[in-house]
């Protein structure tokens, strides 16, 4: 039990609250450290009953102070060094709890389709993906990380006609080129169909015989496509610190799918349509539309190998907790995917969660995948690394040292970037302010942390310094947020809200280098000295759990 939840349960029991109670931070620390609302004339009476426990008496609370309908409540500074002292006996564990112990989550996210190019949307969700993934696991459920993808359709007939068009496999060069090349041949495929509507039976008839697997060259394309995909999208696991535990594709869900509809169409679930298969969800929520499960060729669509792979999935995984991610302009369909897994999986539609993004913007402007038209995450990643490059150019480390700082900091101010607000609306990715050593920005809380480790190689004691509070040491506002950090973390994982964790840590950064500013950390002549080591060593740990919750690295100099 944390010290708010201590804190939280004193006062309902002490004043007979029933129903909710808000117990908040002050908006400034000279206000306390815990605050609440009493009602209007009961703040008094509120606080001497308060005053009168043995809780207040003891040695966590120093006061309770009455502001107008508010009480405000101050920790003890007897308090701050147990929790600081916590803080370095329990290291990066810190802030880590019991809430959703036992439980099985699995997530899925980034679902970059094979035979396309990794843009920015897979990184935008990959990002949000990491982030929710570890902060469940620091909220106590054992997570599994599942990549959905679709391997099979239109877009890889597309690619198939480009690669026949175009000058076939290409075994030369790197993966990167290998990819870059199937991307062109992509692209080359989709804008053709775009622009000349005679070629949408060839595709067509390349898309029927890939599923048949009925002709030996096609097979080979397709072979060879998937696999050049399948390695680079690795290497961009690689770079981004994701590695998956399940790998589901749309071929070998889609017959599973199909069959689940056909099953439940006896039911009277789904209904046939012009020759197709559908779900009518305005039956089941007027505020829901009519969506196609099966179409009329027979073959089953997006729709109905959700359902397969909400199954497959509980198959192979039997998860208390299945969380998708994806961008939110497929919001109205899946309310109506969930609408009909409620019908046919009742248990699983419970157990399933859409947590959809925005996009992520350039200033240069949209990204398409209609037409291959698309801005790469690598591009934006080797864009961000050059500026970063440039930043540091002067600095004296040896150059494998800069690239290897830029590609740590380029991928920390993305991910920062997106983030680092509330998941839901889009982002504009700004080079400057994301890159900035200074302020709201991922590189500003790597540098910190960077300044933080830095004191404690320079200091005698390290990362070991465990210092008690001198006699006279005052608290400092350091303190006053440190301890906060698992009430965060916990917020984080109810809510599925990682831009909670970035807010506390900009504030407790802020907090660092103002201390680091005003300060002399290391004295021999200063008693306090080691006190004020230790609370850097309590200020790294928590940078470094913070950001890692958030899958950002931080590098050993910048």
């Amino acid at each position: 039990m944390d010290i708010k939840e201590k804190i939280g349960n004193w006062i309902m029991e002490t004043l007979k609250i029933e129903g909710d109670f808000g117990l908040i931070h002050p908006k400034y620390i000279k206000n306390g450290d815990y605050s609440f609302f009493a009602p209007a004339g009961k703040a008094e009476e509120f606080a001497k009953a308060l005053r009168l426990t043995p809780f207040a008496q003891g040695d966590f609370l120093s006061k309770i102070e009455v502001a107008g309908n508010f009480i405000n409540i101050y920790l003890s500074k007897d308090f701050f060094s147990h929790s600081v002292k916590e803080i370095l006996d329990k290291k990066e564990k810190f802030g880590a709890n019991d809430l959703l112990k036992k439980e099985k989550t699995i997530i899925e996210y980034t679902d970059p389709n094979p035979f396309k190019q990794f843009h920015i949307g897979h990184l935008m969700s990959n990002t949000i993906g990491e982030a929710v993934a570890h902060i469940t696991e620091a909220n106590g459920a054992e997570v599994k990380r599942a990549n959905y993808q679709g391997d099979v359709g239109i877009h890889v007939a597309c690619a198939i006609w480009g690669i026949k068009n175009k000058g076939g496999i290409k075994n030369d060069g790197d993966i990167k080129e290998k990819a870059k090349y199937l991307g062109e041949c992509y692209t080359l495929g989709a804008t053709t169909l775009k622009e000349n509507e005679n070629l949408k039976s060839e595709i067509q008839n390349i898309n029927k015989k890939i599923y048949e697997k009925s002709d030996k060259e096609l097979n080979e394309f397709y072979k060879w496509g998937k696999k050049v995909s399948l390695d680079y999208f690795e290497e961009m696991y690689q770079m981004l610190g994701t590695k998956f535990d399940f790998y589901f594709f749309e071929s070998e869900v889609g017959d599973y799918g199909k069959n689940i509809v056909l099953e439940f169409l006896k039911k009277g679930i789904f209904e046939e349509s012009d020759g197709a298969i559908v779900f009518r969800g305005e039956n089941y929520d007027k505020r829901l539309h009519t969506r196609v499960f099966i179409n009329s060729e027979g073959l089953p669509v997006y729709e109905a190998k959700e359902l397969g792979l909400a199954k497959i999935k509980n198959d192979k995984y039997k998860y208390d907790k299945s969380i998708v991610i994806t961008g939110n302009e497929i919001n109205e369909y899946f309310r109506v995917i969930l609408a009909a897994m409620k019908e046919v999986f009742p248990d699983l539609a419970q157990k399933t969660e859409h947590l959809s993004h925005g996009m992520l913007r350039l200033p240069t402007g949209k990204m398409s995948s209609r037409t291959g038209d698309v801005i790469t995450a690598e591009a934006l990643i080797e864009q961000v690394k050059e500026k970063i490059l440039e930043k540091i150019k002067d600095r004296e480390f040896p150059e494998q040292e800069k690239k290897e700082i830029a590609e740590v900091v380029a991928i920390g101010a993305i991910k920062y970037s997106i983030l680092r607000q509330a998941i839901g609306g889009d982002i504009v990715f700004d080079f400057d302010k994301s890159i900035s050593f200074d302020g709201d920005s991922g590189p500003y809380l790597q540098y910190a942390c960077v300044r933080a480790n830095s004191v404690l190689e320079k200091s005698a004691q390290g990362r070991s310094a465990s210092g008690g509070r001198p006699k006279n040491f005052e608290i400092t506002e350091l303190e006053k947020y440190l301890y906060r950090f698992p009430e965060v973390v916990e917020r984080a994982g109810r809510e599925y809200a990682p831009h909670y964790i970035v807010t506390y840590l900009i504030e407790l950064a802020s907090i660092f280098n103002s201390f680091y500013a005003k300060e002399k950390i290391i004295d021999e002549n200063d008693p306090s000295s080691l006190y004020k080591i230790t609370l850097t060593s309590a200020t790294a740990y928590i940078l470094h759990s913070g950001l890692s919750l958030l899958g950002i690295k931080v590098p050993k100099r910048m």
